[in-house]
């Protein structure tokens, strides 16, 4: 019996002491979920742009013409310093969209720390409760080692309980067969109620025992049970956390996929803007070389015309002094050697005139085949804009070729205005030097016509003078030679010169006129 309460009076206090540990353990749990700290992740500056506005105007910036054209140059500037405007507010466009982007960014890294931080608190709930049921459980492995035990002792009992009712049962009938000998077994039969006393003592106190075990048997199973269900809440938390933190994984590493990747774009598009700027100066640089060249060749042409033009009036003037002195063929010599000297002076200027105006048309080839080529890009931008999205950032490779004789293409990155504007100039540029052509070409049929009137001979006005300046001159040549001879052969000698020199000038007039048509056609076109 004193074993029995005393085991009582122990499991009482192991009881009292889970209650305290598991209301200590509520309360840390408590003060670790309020007073946790996490630190939130920052994420790195962006790096800035550089202000390229310098460098636009630097690049929109263009030498001083000279002053034959000054209109045409503050055109071609004031449209590109409009494009290069255009290019700065893109830009500022630009950077105005990454700062937002940035800043979306930054905000989406403080949800995620705050995020992450309720997830670190959850674990280490979890864990504490972890820690829990793993001292409930071994609290219940305890107490059922125990209930064995007493199992053990009440089976035991009940065995020393049967073995004393036989006695018993033995003794009655010891008492039926042996009623002689009660007087000496008297005092055993005392002793023997004694024991029954005692024994039925034990036994109440016995079945009072089993009916506090029991009712514990029926709280501990009702608590294990509360347990379970708990267990199984918790399971289900931690699975619907888990799904929701994959998921948050799978989002952070896209964005940060699409961070590098556009990273990597903005460095690619800036590595080509500037390689375009640095070959858009270079052509630039180039242009205007080549239009000092074509006012040099401007210059050198009218101080050609005007040697020609003197040369034609002293022609005129030794054309009369013959007239006057026609008798005196002392002088006559003198005179045609003159006359060579001025028409081999004559057949030279008219060489480089030829040179000169062959340069000209391979420079409007060129500049044909540069529109042609520009005018392609502008097809191919068209069509690839059409198919892009307007998300993209558009670039176009213009091929701009040069008036010389080699050929290189320039790729430069323009958006819509810059292109137009780009179009424009070069639109511009090929009407004036056509327009320059055309009057230089006007001007050296006007002096050969000049000649020819002077000459006597009615020629027609559209020849070629740079497929023609030679037969032109030797034309003019002859004609010279046939009046510088009329004077002093016989009048037969002239008219069959003349004949000649009329069958020679239609033949080359004919020629003229189906050459200079087909290329004043070509030239045109």
């Amino acid at each position: 019996m004193c074993k029995l309460t005393r085991l009582n009076i122990e499991e009482q206090m192991e009881e009292d002491k889970g209650k305290d540990d598991s209301r200590g353990i509520g309360n840390r749990f408590s003060m670790s979920r309020n007073g946790f700290a996490f630190d939130p992740w920052h994420s790195t500056p962006v790096k800035k742009h550089t202000d390229e506005v310098s460098m636009a105007r630097q690049t929109a910036r263009s030498p001083q013409p000279p002053s034959n054209h000054i209109s045409s140059l503050s055109i071609m500037q004031s449209s590109k310093t409009s494009a290069c405007d255009l290019e700065i507010s893109t830009i500022q466009k630009q950077r105005m969209e990454l700062q937002l982007l940035i800043a979306e960014l930054k905000d989406r890294d403080q949800e995620l720390n705050t995020m992450s931080a309720a997830h670190h608190r959850q674990l280490q709930a979890w864990e504490q409760d972890r820690q829990r049921v793993l001292t409930l459980e071994q609290r219940c492995a305890r107490l059922e080692d125990e209930l064995q035990k007493r199992n053990e002792v009440i089976r035991a009992i009940s065995k020393h309980l049967k073995i004393v009712e036989a006695r018993e049962k033995d003794i009655h009938r010891e008492l039926n067969t042996a009623q002689q000998q009660l007087k000496e077994l008297s005092q055993r039969q005392q002793h023997s109620g004694q024991q029954q006393h005692d024994l039925e003592e034990k036994n109440q106190s016995l079945n009072s025992t089993i009916m506090t075990l029991s009712s514990q048997v029926g709280q501990l199973q009702v608590h294990e049970e509360e347990l379970s269900s708990m267990l199984k809440l918790k399971d289900k938390d931690l699975m619907e956390a888990t799904f929701h933190i994959l998921a948050l994984t799978n989002r952070l590493w896209e964005s940060d996929t699409s961070v590098r990747e556009s990273q990597k774009r903005e460095g690619i598009t800036l590595q080509e803007t500037e390689k375009y700027k640095r070959h858009f100066r270079e052509a630039r640089h180039e242009n205007v070389k080549l239009k000092d060249e074509l006012q040099e060749k401007t210059i050198e042409n009218n101080s050609q015309r005007e040697e020609l033009i003197r040369l034609k009036q002293e022609n005129q003037l030794l054309r009369k002094e013959l007239a006057l002195a026609g008798h005196g063929e002392s002088w006559k010599d003198e005179l045609l050697e003159l006359a060579r000297s001025k028409q081999e002076r004559t057949e030279s200027e008219l060489l480089c005139l030829r040179q000169v105006c062959e340069k000209q048309l391979n420079d409007l080839q060129l500049l044909k085949l540069n529109l042609e080529s520009t005018r392609e890009a502008l097809r191919l931008y068209e069509g690839q804009r059409s198919f892009k999205s307007p998300g993209d950032v558009t670039c176009l490779y213009v091929e701009c070729s040069t008036p010389s004789a080699q050929s290189w293409r320039c790729p430069a990155p323009v958006e819509d205005a810059a292109l137009n504007s780009i179009s424009s100039s070069t639109q511009e540029e090929y009407d004036s030097s056509t327009s320059r052509l055309q009057r230089l070409l006007a001007e050296s049929q006007q002096m050969v016509a000049s000649l020819e009137r002077s000459s006597g001979k009615s020629l027609s006005p559209t020849p070629s003078p740079t497929s023609h300046c030679n037969s032109v001159c030797s034309l003019c040549v002859n004609h010279n030679n046939g009046n510088s001879h009329n004077h002093s052969q016989s009048p037969r000698n002239s008219q069959e010169e003349r004949q000649a020199d009329e069958s020679q000038i239609q033949n080359v007039q004919q020629c003229l006129r189906t050459k200079s048509a087909e290329d004043i056609k070509n030239t045109l076109t």
